[in-house]
């Protein structure tokens, strides 16, 4: 077996059969200790056989594949060698990122193919044989399509991370079109936070007697997560924002809104209450996109305000609380909302907003993870206080978002970042700067 041919070589028995140079770029990493999926996973995959991993969000997923790849790259190096399927286009320069710096010292060449990105560029980097690809399956579809002399048909691994949401109704015909043309002879890795009845099925992955490494079985959130209710008047929402992000100033933010317009709303609200705000959904550019998301990784920005499209996997180390400020209406959708926070062994606070309409939406959620949530102490007084302020920001906001609509239709551009879009209080705010910014 390979792990033991492996391992006699190795000095360092928490490697679990990892050969020294990969270790070494674990080391350079900071990854001191293995996390329990990858203790699960690794020495299986090092055997050779097909995974099915399940781990809460923020347990190091993208380790446990990533490893046993590069392995397997090291004995047998060949171009275009792996394939990473990933729901959202985050995602996967995040992926990227980790098997770049892992690969780092052994030469890895990484290509992201994901839509909303120039596909001549991308036929370029295709052209050029990396060794692994990480691809949202539509934009894949569309290259293994058109674009000459592309295939995967040397193909030795396939891995669907957030597998739940890749076979599900969404990417199914999709992912049947990349199964047809890869080798049914490849490994094959499937890795979710979540279980459901798509990745239980199975058929379609194709996998070959996988091992099933579960280091959660029912749907939970990790043990270091202060979680939180407050029960709210659908009316005063904005109100109680702006409240719990005084009480808690000087932490970072991800705020979860369930429409791309609300959480551009709220991001202009925010921002002309004086909070370094900035929003992330489906409707800006994947240029604006990575830009919000490297402004906030990088703390040049406290609040991210985002829709689902970064509610799976994104790994951004400071999150200190997760605000669903719209509660989501799938319950699993908790779990990855809140996993933003508290990851890889930090502690973390997540609070949310349950108005008169989703009382029952929330009692899933509570059975969900089979705890009852405690109500997030409130000074109901000091929140009536805030009304005013925040009723004249939100005017603004509305004006901004007009504003912003009328510049998108004339000139078929995306929603704004919030960064320039601040047209509407220049010209109508005047002197009343300092009064909204005396927080």
């Amino acid at each position: 077996m390979l792990l033991v041919e492996v391992s006699t070589s190795v000095s360092n028995p928490r490697c679990h059969g990892v050969t020294d140079v990969l270790c070494e770029a674990c080391d350079q990493l900071g990854w001191k200790v293995p996390t329990k999926i990858q203790v699960e996973a690794i020495p299986v995959a090092l055997q050779g056989r097909d995974i099915i991993g399940l781990a809460e969000t923020g347990s190091g997923k993208t380790g446990a594949f990533a490893l046993p790849i590069l392995q397997a790259l090291l004995e047998a190096p060949q171009r275009l060698f792996a394939l990473v399927l990933t729901p959202t286009r985050e995602l996967a320069f995040q992926i990227s990122e980790q098997f770049e710096a892992l690969g780092s010292s052994i030469g890895v060449h990484s290509a992201v193919i994901v839509g909303g990105i120039d596909t001549m560029s991308q036929s370029l980097a295709l052209a050029k044989k990396p060794h692994i690809i990480i691809a949202t399956p539509g934009r894949l579809v569309d290259h293994l399509e058109n674009t000459k002399g592309f295939n995967l048909r040397a193909l030795k691994f396939l891995v669907m991370d957030e597998a739940d949401r890749i076979l599900n109704m969404d990417f199914e015909t999709e992912v049947d079109k990349i199964l047809k043309v890869i080798p049914r002879d490849r490994k094959t890795f499937l890795f979710s936070a979540t279980m459901t009845k798509q990745v239980q099925k199975l058929q379609r992955a194709a996998l070959k007697n996988p091992v099933k490494c579960a280091v959660s079985s029912k749907y939970q959130t990790v043990e270091k997560l202060q979680q939180y209710y407050i029960f709210i008047p659908s009316k005063f929402k904005d109100s109680y924002l702006v409240y719990i992000l005084n009480e808690l100033a000087g932490n970072s933010f991800m705020i979860f809104c369930s429409t791309c317009n609300n959480t551009q709303r709220t991001a202009l609200l925010l921002r002309n209450l004086g909070f370094t705000a900035i929003p992330l959904h489906g409707q800006m550019s994947q240029n604006k996109r990575l830009g919000s998301l490297n402004k906030f990784k990088a703390k040049a920005r406290s609040i991210l305000l985002a829709t689902d499209v970064a509610s799976r996997g994104l790994d951004i180390p400071h999150v200190d609380v997760v605000i669903n400020f719209d509660i989501p209406t799938h319950s699993k959708d908790y779990i990855h909302r809140v996993g933003r926070t508290a990851r890889a062994g930090r502690s973390g606070k997540s609070i949310t907003f349950v108005t008169q309409y989703d009382v029952e939406l929330f009692q899933r959620i509570e059975h969900l993870i089979g705890k009852k949530l405690p109500a997030f102490p409130m000074q109901e007084e000091e929140v009536m206080m805030l009304t005013e302020r925040v009723a004249e920001a939100q005017r603004f906001a509305r004006m901004e978002l007009r504003e912003q609509g009328e510049k998108k239709r004339s000139r078929n551009g995306d929603d704004d970042d919030t960064e320039e879009a601040l047209g509407v209080r220049k010209k109508v705010a005047g002197g009343k700067k300092k009064k909204r910014k005396a927080f």
